[in-house]
């Protein structure tokens, strides 16, 4: 069985170097963890891009909350995809719908025109459609590489059987990559069941302060915060490799 690739959603460029280390095959870099994903700064996608040796995609995000945008989101989508192209980026990862819930073609369409020779893989806004077989043939009209789907479910171990459907509509015209809920525990077992040969999941822990002062009034400020480990994503390659061998 050849060996399956495995995607690290990174919230920094120290997950994204924490993801390489442990042994991921590409990185998704992206800000604002807690709110679903968004654009990450300029500086972090210069610093990954100059230190990573494993292809990077950048999430093209806007804002947080629903995939239905206006004139002014997609002007600036379209901006943070041609500093990706100018910073030398492998992919983008974008996504974007209608008011009822279709692919809002258009509006992608030129996301991946700006895209040029870069990747493209239509991420979980695929989830919040209405009909996923639908939306799966306008992505793939659209000359998307990938798309990233749960199957709709709250996590892929849920959509298990649905994204079986969805490889087997798709037939080799577009890759499906499971993600959303996948760990050491259950990587193997969605790959199999859901015959995806890419999986992407955040391999995520807390990072604890190394600050030894903290000021008692901040009671909602917490000195910690979430990042992926490469320990987590070592152990999710072990599961995978070994369930190939």
């Amino acid at each position: 069985m050849a060996r399956r690739l495995l995607e690290i959603a990174s919230n920094s460029v120290a997950s994204a170097l924490a993801a390489q280390q442990g042994g991921a095959d590409r990185i998704e870099l992206f800000d604002n963890l807690a709110e679903g994903g968004t654009t990450p700064s300029h500086g972090s996608i210069a610093v990954a891009r100059e230190q990573l040796r494993i292809p990077l995609f950048v999430l093209i995000r806007p804002r947080p909350g629903d995939f239905h945008y206006g004139a002014l989101d997609a002007e600036i989508m379209l901006r943070d995809i041609a500093h990706c192209r100018a910073l030398g980026c492998d992919g983008v990862v974008i996504g974007a719908l209608d008011a009822e819930g279709d692919i809002d073609e258009a509006l992608c369409r030129a996301l991946v025109q700006a895209a040029g020779p870069l990747q493209v893989t239509f991420h979980r806004a695929f989830d919040a459609a209405r009909d996923l077989p639908r939306a799966l043939e306008q992505v793939i009209a659209l000359g998307c590489q990938r798309v990233l789907t749960s199957g709709g479910q709250a996590n892929a171990e849920a959509g298990a059987a649905v994204l079986a459907a969805l490889v087997a509509q798709a037939n080799g015209r577009i890759g499906v990559m499971a993600g959303a809920g996948l760990n050491a525990g259950n990587i193997a077992a969605v790959a199999a069941r859901s015959g995806c040969t890419e999986l992407h999941a955040s391999a995520k822990a807390v990072q604890r302060s190394a600050m030894r002062h903290h000021n008692p009034a901040l009671t909602g400020l917490s000195p910690d915060w979430i990042a992926t480990d490469a320990a987590e994503v070592a152990a999710l390659r072990a599961a995978l490799d070994a369930r190939a061998g």
